[in-house]
């Protein structure tokens, strides 16, 4: 029993820093949500465009996180 009460008591210490990351300190903005759709309509999505939905949206957001890669990659260049 006393197995059972050390492993519970550590299966808590060890989920509870994973739960406290994946909380966002605060509500996403309609100024957030308003950058992120001009920037997924840059890469070009098109948001009228019923026909083309899950691949159109998907495409756009590969081409920005492509983007957003390529962007991290040169920032850490740079500071070596």
């Amino acid at each position: 029993m006393k197995i059972l009460i050390k492993a519970v008591a550590l299966a808590t210490l060890v989920a509870a820093p994973i739960v406290s990351f994946a909380q966002q300190s605060q509500p996403v903005t309609r100024a957030q949500v308003r950058a992120e759709l001009a920037e997924l309509e840059k890469a070009g999505f098109v948001p009228n465009d019923p026909d083309h939905y899950p691949e159109n949206i998907q495409h756009a957001e590969a081409v920005v996180a492509a983007q957003n890669h390529a962007a991290s990659n040169v920032s850490l260049t740079a500071n070596k």
